[in-house]
């Protein structure tokens, strides 16, 4: 029996294909779909264009107009039509953090700063076993929060940032975690990034939370543009329509972490190529090839 390599969620993993491992056929994950993998393509609506990137020095220039905001405004019709793609690939998009109930939500999203979801995950199982409450993780320690999260990047001020929030939900919330921005904000560790993941998976907020990926995406393709975090999220909540505000937040996350990829986006497998205004790359008139997937 052959070994395969399996690459997922940035670990890398050699695996003998059995029937557990074994994907099933026709069923593609969620970021697979955001790529415009399979079946997801279609959406019911003509096929959409194809695109490729241009050379390098190309790049670099359209990046420098996306820096700058010189590049074309997004209009209503073209935000509404890539959120209706993004929603027909993956209909109900989950974070990637895993968590059991909101405090560890709370705790995986503040681990997950400057560090991957991936290495949080490898991380978190073992330290949400033994405490999965405030009041446990207050009783933990310091000392031993640390030993269970030194894989993760920024431990030691991560570790006196758990025990210290879990201190104060127990003391000034009942050992709950608030469902109110200015509180959430009010712990250690916790900035409006965090407050906004935990109100949206927790909550049912439609906020938006912009990280790295989002803010990548916001500003390389036109739909947000802004020179920081909050400029992008400002912007996003004015522009993407009420009826896919909740899960927004998801797709931009994951399409900026699977398709449109810091060093060498795949313009080629995006879903949106034809409506993104970013300058480096070129859409064909003809439809993009039907895959595999889409044949069978």
């Amino acid at each position: 029996m052959t070994r395969k390599t399996i690459i997922w969620k940035g670990t890398r993993q050699s695996l003998k294909p059995t029937r557990r491992n074994r994907p099933k056929r026709g069923i593609l994950s969620a970021p697979s779909l955001l790529a415009g993998e399979g079946r997801g393509e279609g959406y019911g609506s003509p096929a959409r264009k194809s695109a490729r990137l241009k050379k390098s020095k190309a790049q670099s220039k359209a990046a420098a107009k996306a820096a700058h905001g010189e590049l074309p405004q997004w209009t209503n019709a073209e935000v509404e039509e890539a959120f209706r793609r993004f929603a027909a690939a993956a209909p109900a998009p989950r974070t990637e953090l895993q968590h059991i109930n909101p405090f560890t939500l709370l705790i995986a999203v503040v681990l997950s700063a400057q560090a991957t979801d991936a290495g949080v995950n490898k991380a978190t199982p073992a330290l949400f076993k033994l405490a999965d409450t405030p009041a446990k993780m207050a009783k933990l320690g310091e000392v031993r929060v640390r030993d269970l999260i030194k894989t993760i990047g920024l431990y030691r001020t991560k570790a006196k940032n758990v025990v210290a929030l879990s201190h104060m939900l127990v003391e000034n919330h009942g050992g709950q975690v608030p469902h109110d921005r200015d509180a959430l904000e009010a712990l250690p560790g916790v900035g409006r990034k965090t407050a906004n993941v935990v109100l949206n998976v927790a909550f049912g907020e439609p906020t938006i939370a912009v990280d790295t990926h989002i803010f990548r995406v916001g500003n390389r393709t036109g739909l947000a543009v802004g020179k920081t975090p909050l400029d992008v999220e400002i912007k996003l909540m004015d522009v993407v329509p009420k009826k896919y505000l909740l899960h927004a937040h998801h797709w931009l996350i994951l399409h900026g972490r699977y398709t449109c990829i810091a060093r060498r986006p795949l313009c080629e497998k995006c879903i949106i190529a034809d409506l993104c205004k970013w300058p480096g790359k070129t859409v064909s008139s003809a439809p993009a090839k039907a895959r595999e997937g889409d044949r069978a």
